[in-house]
């Protein structure tokens, strides 16, 4: 006979145990949101390189008005660092889910902005200066939130499924980049591509400000994490954490760097260089080009959850170390495969480079807020990872090309990250740093 306290205390558990998985799903959606709110205005830029460099930009030369855009294209990625250490200081003493809601409001209102700006052809040099002012802003803004939304999901996930949740940052913030990109699709497909370089360009970066505020409000909502109020509680956050984390963590640091290197170079190789050298140099049609584009990062995107239940399941670093080899191995054939010109080849070369980041992200997200303590973890990653963003991805043309040339190795930037993997330690299962 079973006693009454027992199915007492197991009705107590159950129900204990469904509010906490409801509330792990509202954090889970709220942050991815705000994550694909983010990613989806920053993204926007790189997908339409090409016709911003013609719209702000004084060139008769295509490829040196695209040459232009991406430059200030890289200037946003500089201003990350500055953003980060602001940004992740803030979130380390004051708490997560404030700074959070403040990058998300900064972010969609300049992207709005941006939607606005008169061309050189309106007002001349006056352009550029508002669209180089504009990208600066949107780019510190964005320092905060990559190292923000991973550090409050991975607080808050339980320890032995932290790749699985804290993954679908990733997730999120790939189908930022397959709505970005298949709506800038769409558009050139409705519109023709003379109205959408006339016009239509503005339209997506309109959208934006509807989205944020979607964003904004759902942030708005949430609490801070268990694990930041803990430490607030027992007095263990510090009131310089960025000090603290360079004299303490820089063990950490130097490997999180390390991890995101591959990040950087494989992330906006394939959102922001691939549609404008599909185009420019494959001379694919735009159409093609933006179709081969988001039908890659869409694969990502879905391998991206897979690939993070492997990495709670085998460990981080099987799937990180294969990522990084398939990287390696792979990126020179499927360059080669895509300069045939068939669009179906296209396709698939861009699935398989796709399926290796996927492999990558699944179980480097968790990895790298695993790396740090609560006290220094926002500031941490924020520094970490906004500087090798800002050296690795906004400019990875001119990086890569030095690295290339003082090594003589054009996969250095992946060699990095594979040496990086393979001296870290396995992480996966174990509690979070106090």
């Amino acid at each position: 006979m079973t006693h009454p306290g027992k199915d007492a205390f197991d009705r107590v558990a159950e129900q204990e145990q469904v509010a906490g998985s409801r509330k792990l799903r509202k954090v889970l959606l709220a942050t991815g949101i705000g994550h694909f709110v983010e990613w989806f205005d920053f993204g926007l830029y790189g997908t339409l390189a090409a016709i911003i460099g013609l719209q702000f930009f004084q060139s008769g030369n295509p490829s040196v008005a695209l040459l232009s855009s991406f430059a200030v294209f890289g200037a946003g990625f500089i201003m990350r660092p500055l953003g980060g250490l602001f940004f992740g200081s803030l979130g380390d003493r004051k708490g997560r889910q404030k700074v959070l809601a403040t990058v998300i409001l900064l972010t969609s209102g300049v992207t709005f902005v941006m939607g606005l700006l008169p061309t050189y052809h309106q007002v001349g040099i006056t352009a550029t200066v508002l669209l180089v002012i504009t990208r600066l802003v949107q780019g510190f803004a964005a320092g905060g939130e990559s190292s923000g939304a991973t550090t409050y999901l991975a607080e808050y996930a339980p320890t032995e499924r932290r790749g699985y949740f804290t993954c679908w940052i990733d997730n999120f913030g790939f189908m930022a980049f397959v709505v970005g990109s298949g709506l800038v699709f769409l558009l050139t497909a409705t519109l023709g591509e003379s109205t959408m370089n006339d016009w239509g360009w503005r339209l997506p970066f309109l959208i934006a400000g509807p989205l944020g505020w979607v964003g904004l409000y759902l942030r708005k909502h949430l609490e801070d994490s268990p694990e930041f109020i803990a430490a607030m509680k027992s007095g263990q956050t510090s009131s310089a954490p960025l000090r603290k984390a360079v004299t303490t963590a820089w063990g950490a640091l130097l490997f999180c760097v390390g991890f995101v290197v591959i990040k950087a170079v494989g992330h906006w190789t394939l959102q922001t260089f691939m549609p404008s050298y599909l185009a420019t140099e494959l001379h694919f049609s735009k159409l093609n080009a933006y179709a081969i584009t988001t039908i890659g990062l869409f694969s990502v995107a879905v391998l991206v959850p897979f690939m993070g239940y492997l990495s709670d399941k085998y460990g981080r670093k099987p799937l990180m170390l294969m990522g990084c080899t398939g990287f390696i191995l792979l990126s020179y054939p499927a360059m080669m495969v895509m300069a045939n010109g068939d669009v179906l080849l296209a396709v698939l070369a861009m699935v398989m480079l796709g399926s290796f980041i996927a492999a990558f992200d699944g179980a480097c997200t968790a990895a790298m807020a695993e790396l740090f303590p609560t006290s220094v973890r926002y500031g941490g990653l924020s520094i970490a990872y906004n500087f090798a963003v800002a050296f690795f991805g906004g400019i990875t043309p001119w990086f890569s090309a030095w690295l290339i040339t003082s090594t003589g190795d054009k996969f250095s930037p992946a060699l990095i990250t594979f040496l990086t993997v393979l001296c870290a330690r396995e992480t996966a299962g174990l509690p979070l740093k106090r």
